[in-house]
């Protein structure tokens, strides 16, 4: 009888040496994120974050996780993977902002069929730039290689943020009255929702990497990285009264601003300006999208709103056009339910 070779985990796919490898490629990236709240980071088994004493009176925890969903089908299958790990700490630290609370760490979790090496170091190093962006540590994570539950390269990706607010400082909509201006700040594209239906109008329409609309590659245009808005949020929450933010993804404008809206209030926006944008007239025009349903599944060109008094409405634009944001208001806050478009 012929005795059966000794097997080793590489035998069954997974390559302890490249996740290794993976882990000194990043450490200097990693390093760039760091915060002096930070007591261990990446490299034991858990990270230790202290809370300052003395700089928060109450401190209140936010966490917020989420992923990229679909857009990394998009990612894999024309190789633009630089982006998506700043839509990942995005989704995430955006969530986290909308309360008043400034990110302190983040993790990430990277699973995969077959590590590549070089794929998982441009996604990770988008983490490490959104990081920076959000002004928080990216303190650890796991690349976990599963082979048989994803095929070849294909990967996952899922985020885990963790902010600090002061009690009294939380922004949680209760402060929102009738007459409140309504703020708008620009997105850099469809970030990382409705790409389901994206990916649908590709297929239908045979677009592919050489097509462009309005002098620019499609591909670019759809794979845009999610803007971060913390720190022109957090630089705008500490110098007036902010009564609202609503982080516009999944569920679009109709869904996502009447969450920080108290009962009986709802909000009457404009006409969408940015909606008009070439990468929006695609998505409309190629699956003849009707405007409600573009408004519940899509951000349309508003990532991010801010309520504020409308005296405070001036300052507040001026404010965070200084900080590099394109925004202009975009409505105001009504009595009744709802928000009303056009």
């Amino acid at each position: 009888m012929t005795e059966r070779p000794s097997l080793t985990y590489r035998d069954a796919g997974v390559d302890i040496d490249a996740g290794e490898e993976l882990v000194e490629r990043i450490k200097p990236r990693v390093a760039r994120t760091m915060r002096p709240e930070v007591l261990a980071g990446i490299g034991g088994f858990g990270a230790m974050i202290e809370i300052t004493p003395g700089r928060w009176k109450r401190p209140v925890l936010v966490a917020g996780t989420d992923g990229v969903g679909t857009k990394l089908r998009l990612a894999i299958d024309t190789g633009l993977h630089d982006g998506v790990g700043q839509d990942l700490v995005a989704m995430c630290a955006n969530d986290v902002v909308v309360q008043g609370a400034e990110p302190l760490f983040f993790l990430d979790y990277y699973a995969t069929g077959r590590l590549s090496v070089e794929v998982a170091e441009r996604v990770i190093a988008g983490i490490a730039e959104g990081c920076v962006l959000a002004g928080c540590a990216l303190v650890g994570g796991e690349t976990a290689e599963m082979p048989g539950m994803y095929e070849g390269g294909d990967y996952d990706l899922a985020g885990f943020c963790v902010g600090v607010v002061d009690r009294e400082r939380i922004i949680d909509g209760s402060r929102v009255r009738a007459g409140d201006a309504v703020i708008g700040l620009a997105s850099s594209g469809p970030h990382s929702n409705g790409f389901s239906l994206i990916r649908r109008l590709l297929a239908d329409t045979g677009a592919g990497t050489a097509t462009r609309v309005g002098g620019a590659r499609l591909v670019d245009l759809l794979m845009a990285p999610t803007r971060i808005y913390v720190k022109p949020l957090l630089g705008l929450a500490a110098s007036m009264d902010v009564h609202g933010l609503a982080h516009i993804t999944g569920g679009g404008l109709t869904d996502n601003i009447p969450r920080v809206l108290p009962e009986g209030l709802g909000v009457r926006l404009g006409p969408l300006g940015w909606a008009d944008e070439p990468v929006w007239d695609w998505i409309r025009s190629s699956g003849r999208i009707s405007d409600p349903e573009m408004h519940r599944t899509f951000n349309c060109g508003i990532g991010m709103v801010v309520v504020v008094a409308a005296s405070d409405s001036d300052a507040a634009l001026a404010r965070l056009r200084a900080a590099g944001e394109q925004a202009r208001v975009i409505g105001e806050v009504v009595r009744g339910t709802g928000v009303q478009i056009g």
